[in-house]
């Protein structure tokens, strides 16, 4: 006999706990002051709700806590390297066969044979992550500290390439949405960063609120894609870049059918196809529970799929490496990105391999290639998160967290993005402020610091002043949105944070009138401004 609940069974439970602060209204506004009303720098000590981002917010499992203990912190080719690769082989290209290396450490394996042969010295090659000599021959991973160092990684030595072979020519990578340090890294390249995606689609919204499957917002608008490589030429894109999920765009998914279209585009014209993987399991998740087909694989099999279409990817696995830190740069033993940045002479045969020039500016840049900037520690906890980020009961229930924020927002008669993304619910500033606050004003901005102010919540602008409205070209400006994302850390709020949440957003939107605008002070045009420049609020001037 069954006796069924209308309530879910808890899948988790704490035992840990931290108690937060009692600050007045008035100390965070001198807070506000004394850090020149940047949001990054006011002290996250003095906040009751901090969602300013998921990127190393996690709090781990007890596992990954375990983990941590079996850390070694040997300077050159530490027996975390070894598992660390061999998990992204399992989680990023192998599917439900995976081997899980990770145990021998787990267990205290003492038999060396068995640990040369499964770890230490197990070949691979021709995949996006080589292992024994083949790795040392021809390097194609390379492990950093997180996601924007992997960016800086790729994009400073591509950089170099292009410049020696085409001094002063201006490049323009197309992606369905760059995010901010993305963006301005290859704005430091001396490149153009292009968005594709549909902007249209994005605002919709049914009557209810609700969608019966989700519409995949995220997606490459493959037709401007299309269209933008044939008008400039395929010679001037030395890549195309896809962001899962896609974060610019309010952490909305890409479908499977999406990136094999986004990669064929991008392979006809022999231009390599990269993935910006930070919510990899996010993105797998949607693609399971909406696109015909994935229905019954699981979260690894879909992965599996998704990264055979790359030639190579970026990521910042401080989010869905369910970890405090790491990040990854790799690309394919002998793909595309391999054979366009790679130097070869008359006969074919290689020159300069693409990969030791990565390595070098990681080794330079980061330390020695087998932790990247790393401790041992955190790289046993990144090793064990990759599996976690994978398991479909914790990604129900972290999507699940977002709608639950989202529709409270919709309820309220907020211009929520619906549906949720996977890691974050993102308002409509625009509209929040019924069209009346120009893109000089930086309302968003004033929003965010005004949260801050009377309920201590830190949220995200990733709008006019974040994304540099007034520095980029009439084109570039109609591939942005004007919006603020509430990140929802992993595995950290409950629904009492997301109900304050919800009615401190609430009421401030009732009194929108009375929140400030802002000018900058200092840094305007400072790279990736937002984490640095000087802010001001000033006397609200409403105009269309």
């Amino acid at each position: 006999m069954k006796y069924p609940l209308k309530t879910k069974t808890p899948k988790s439970m704490c035992y840990v706990k931290r108690n937060l602060p009692n600050v007045t209204m008035e100390q965070r506004e001198r807070a506000l002051k004394s850090t020149h009303y940047n949001e990054f720098a006011f002290p996250a000590g003095m906040l009751t709700v901090d969602m300013l981002s998921d990127s190393g917010t996690t709090s781990m499992t007890d596992l990954q806590w375990s983990a941590m203990f079996l850390g070694d912190e040997s300077y050159g080719r530490n027996k975390g390297y070894y598992v660390l690769l061999d998990a992204m082989r399992d989680v990023f290209e192998r599917g439900d066969n995976q081997k899980r290396i990770v145990d021998l450490i787990r267990t205290g394996c003492e038999n060396v044979e068995k640990m040369m042969d499964e770890m230490y010295l197990c070949e691979y090659e021709g995949t996006l992550f080589n292992g024994g000599a083949a790795q040392m021959e021809r390097p194609n991973t390379f492990l950093v500290p997180q996601g924007r160092c992997a960016e800086s990684l790729l994009f400073s030595v591509i950089s170099k390439i292009l410049n020696k072979r085409y001094p002063g020519k201006n490049f323009t990578i197309p992606s369905n949405g760059h995010f901010d340090t993305t963006e301005g890294n290859i704005k430091q390249m001396g490149s153009t960063p292009r968005n594709c995606f549909d902007r249209d689609l994005l605002w919709e919204v049914p009557d209810d609120g609700k969608y019966t499957k989700n519409p995949f917002k995220g997606n490459m608008d493959t037709e401007k894609l299309q269209k933008l490589i044939e008008d400039i030429g395929p010679e001037n894109v030395p890549m195309v870049y896809t962001t899962i999920t896609n974060n610019t765009v309010c952490g909305q998914p890409v479908s499977m059918d999406n990136l094999r279209t986004s990669s064929s585009i991008a392979h006809k014209y022999k231009i390599p196809f990269m993935l910006d993987a930070a919510r990899w399991a996010e993105n797998c998740y949607f693609i399971k529970m909406n696109e015909t087909g994935y229905a019954d694989k699981s979260i690894f099999e879909i992965a599996k799929e998704m990264f055979s279409y790359c030639d190579g990817f970026t990521a910042s696995l401080k989010k869905d490496g369910h970890a405090n830190m790491g990040g990854v740069l790799a690309f394919r033993d002998k793909g595309y990105f391999w054979k366009k940045f790679s130097d070869f002479d008359e006969s074919g045969n290689i020159k300069t391999d693409i990969g030791i020039l990565l390595k070098v500016k990681q080794i330079s840049s980061y330390g020695n290639d087998s932790y990247g900037g790393m401790s041992g520690r955190d790289i046993m906890a990144l090793t064990t998160g990759l599996y976690e980020a994978g398991r479909f009961d914790y990604l129900s229930e972290r999507v699940s967290q977002c709608e639950y924020l989202a529709q409270g927002f919709y309820k309220a008669g907020l211009p929520v993005v619906l549906p949720a993304g996977g890691h974050g619910v993102y308002l409509n500033m625009d509209k929040f402020f019924d069209y009346k606050r120009g893109h000089e004003t930086f309302a968003g901005e004033g929003f965010s610091l005004e949260l801050i102010r009377r309920y201590g919540i830190r949220v995200s602008e990733l709008g006019d002043y974040s994304m540099e409205y007034d520095l980029k070209t009439p084109e570039q400006q109609k591939e942005m949105i004007n919006v603020v994302r509430f990140a929802i850390n992993r595995d950290q709020l409950n629904q009492e944070h997301l109900d304050y949440v919800i009615e401190a957003v609430s009421e401030l939107y009732k009194d929108r009138e009375t929140i400030p605008n802002m000018r900058i002070t200092m840094g305007h045009t400072l790279p990736m401004r937002h984490f640095h420049a000087f802010l001001e609020p000033y006397k609200n001037v409403n105009k269309k």
